[in-house]
């Protein structure tokens, strides 16, 4: 997978050593689904040299790769302990909070949930307005304390969340309502707390939830910060990976790659006392965290190699987006680590306060997520965005799963760019093709017809880049995908024809786009900012956030309102949310159940 130096590259002790396992994440190991290593992880001692079916070998000063001696692959080596750190900030949210019990001492209800049918009666409410009840054994009294009990008024909680997520800039917000700025990001840090709260509650239900089968689309969405000094003008990007249900719109998740919680100082400090420079990054203490000689090494390494990721311009008869597909590969091999999408340049810079995380952990924890959220999956079908760094992700995380054929992963790639014009006219073309097979096959079936297109376009597939994945042309567009590119990454002999070709027939990434899309047009501060030429590549927006903690919480509200507050309509079905549709709701919520949910 990636070019490699000469063995004069080559380490001591830990670098010559594969990360240990932890907290049963191993990520090392070959990701090649077809080769008898994937999944085989390799000893975590040895020396230098051949071991086995691995070997050690590298791709850079300090960079060491995991070579499969079997298929040739060369995967870059990850910290397990960071995973598992980046897997447990993006879960914490689905630890069950603690619920008011009973406190008299050898009370048979002291230990028993306020929710536990039978053990406590309703009992009116204190003078501060909260809830009161009763125990049924003891008939002690107690109080259950309102949310918003530090508040001194509480009417526009509703306001603020609603127009928050409808376009309302915040400056409006505080010129409409009447409220201080102080006042509006207290509440905006309440309403994030309830959000938070109210999915945590509700998500936990899908363990129980028996699910099929889902198709889930992946993809991932960059935001900027603003900058706060006038003198330093570099911008700071977060990457927000997502993931949703095609069939019912719902997104499980959108994770940016930020961490607000470890303190700067602190971790820098204990990251020059361990010497964390001189190690190789799978083996430092902080090796999910981007920290500062990282981010400006990386900046330089991007500034000085621009000439190297410059791409030629293809020859061949070959389409654009097979173009743009190609341009991916060889982009993704020109870097160093080819599962790191990040590009650091002179003009970004890494937040003041908390840690931007590589994004390449939230990825490969955003999986790991998944596993966890979703307990009865029966198949797993995930569409994502072209990234070998979303590859592997999937591939580690999802390793038992592919292996026993519940789990198929494919690539998607769209022509995004398109005028309504040219989406016209894509669909003109096929409509014409279509009729065209229609007229030479009478009495077949517009299924049948499908799957006839289906099936030519997996005849004529032909590989691109290096790792020679076959693509497929989709041959029916749609408004939203007009033009479509599919690669399955698993790709086995387990299914026949017709359903290999029905499975290319339902990739598409439209469920985490058309959330996307919803981020930029509903959420004032995180829309598109604009470029300037005169700028020098830095962007400024006058809606931005200048916290960098306000795009997760930002984002962690807009989810809960897309999932459970606002509502589709169907034709020929009644109205319905997309928690409603996944199975999770049985009717809409409001702003109010969330604002006030205990």
């Amino acid at each position: 997978m990636v070019k490699t130096n000469s063995s004069s590259e080559s380490q001591s002790s830990p670098s010559c050593r594969t990360p240990p396992k932890h907290a049963n994440i191993q990520y090392n190991f070959c990701k090649n689904p077809v080769c008898s290593n994937f999944g085989v992880t390799p000893p975590e001692t040895f020396k230098r040299g051949v071991i086995g079916s691995y070997a050690i070998t590298y791709g850079g000063r300090a960079f060491p790769l995991l070579k499969c001696n079997l298929c040739g692959e060369t995967p870059p080596m990850k910290s397990n302990i960071g995973i598992h750190e980046e897997t447990q900030r993006l879960i914490a949210y689905l630890e069950p909070t603690p619920q008011r019990t009973c406190s008299t001492d050898d009370c048979v209800n002291q230990h028993i949930p306020i929710r536990t049918k039978g053990a406590y009666r309703s009992y009116g409410t204190a003078k501060s307005g909260a809830a009161r009840y009763q125990c049924t054994a003891c008939r002690k009294t107690f109080s259950t304390p309102k949310p918003s009990r530090w508040q001194r008024d509480t009417h526009h909680n509703q306001d603020i969340f609603r127009l928050l997520v409808n376009k309302m800039p915040l400056s409006r917000i505080v010129t409409v309502l009447g409220i201080s700025w102080s006042v509006l990001y207290h509440r905006i840090d309440f309403i994030h707390r309830q959000c938070v709260a109210f999915a945590g509650e509700r998500e936990l239900r899908f363990k129980d939830l028996d699910l099929h089968r889902l198709y889930i689309a992946i993809d991932r969405q960059d935001h900027v910060i603003n900058w706060t000094r006038r003198k330093d003008k570099r911008n700071v990007t977060f990457s927000a990976v997502a993931s949703a249900d095609n069939d019912s719109g719902y997104v499980f998740g959108v994770h940016p790659n930020y961490d607000a919680i470890p303190e700067i100082y602190k971790v820098e400090a204990e990251a020059l006392l361990n010497g964390d420079a001189s190690l190789p990054a799978p083996w430092r203490r902080h090796a999910r965290l981007w920290l500062e000689h990282d981010y400006v090494s990386a900046a330089y390494r991007s500034s000085s190699a621009k000439s190297l990721r410059r791409i030629a311009k293809q020859q061949s008869p070959m389409t654009w987006l097979q173009k743009q597909i190609s341009k991916a590969y060889k982009e993704a091999a020109a870097r160093q680590d080819v599962e790191v999408f990040e590009r650091p340049n002179a003009t970004s810079k890494l937040p003041t306060n908390g840690f931007q995380v590589h994004a390449e952990y939230t990825m490969i924890a955003h999986f790991h997520f998944l596993k966890h959220l979703l307990g009865k999956v029966g198949v797993w079908r995930f569409y994502m965005d072209q990234e070998s760094g979303i590859r592997s992700a999937f591939l580690s995380a999802f390793q038992p799963e592919v292996k026993l054929r519940t789990a198929e992963g494919f690539y998607v790639r769209i022509a995004k760019d398109w005028t309504i014009d040219e989406k016209l006219k894509r669909m003109l073309e096929a409509k014409v093709i279509f009729k065209q097979v229609q007229a030479n096959n009478t009495g077949a079936t517009e299924h049948e017809i499908k799957l006839m297109l289906l099936k030519a376009e997996i005849a004529a597939m032909r590989p691109i880049g290096q790792w020679k994945d076959k693509w497929l042309h989709h041959p029916i567009p749609t408004m939203s995908e007009p033009d479509k590119a599919v690669c399955w990454l698993t790709e086995h002999n387990g299914l026949d024809d017709d359903n290999v070709a029905w499975l290319y027939n339902r990739a598409s990434l439209h469920a985490v786009d058309v959330f996307f899309e919803k981020v930029r047009r509903s959420l004032s501060p995180l829309e598109r900012s604009i470029k300037s030429s005169a700028n020098a590549g830095r962007v400024w927006s006058g809606y931005a956030p200048y916290d960098p903690a306000m795009v997760g919480k930002l984002l962690d509200i807009f989810r809960v309102a897309h999932n459970f507050i606002d509502v589709r309509k169907n034709k020929g079905a009644k109205p319905s949310t997309a928690a409603m549709r996944i199975g999770l709701a049985d009717a809409p919520v409001s702003y109010g159940d969330v604002v006030y949910f205990k």
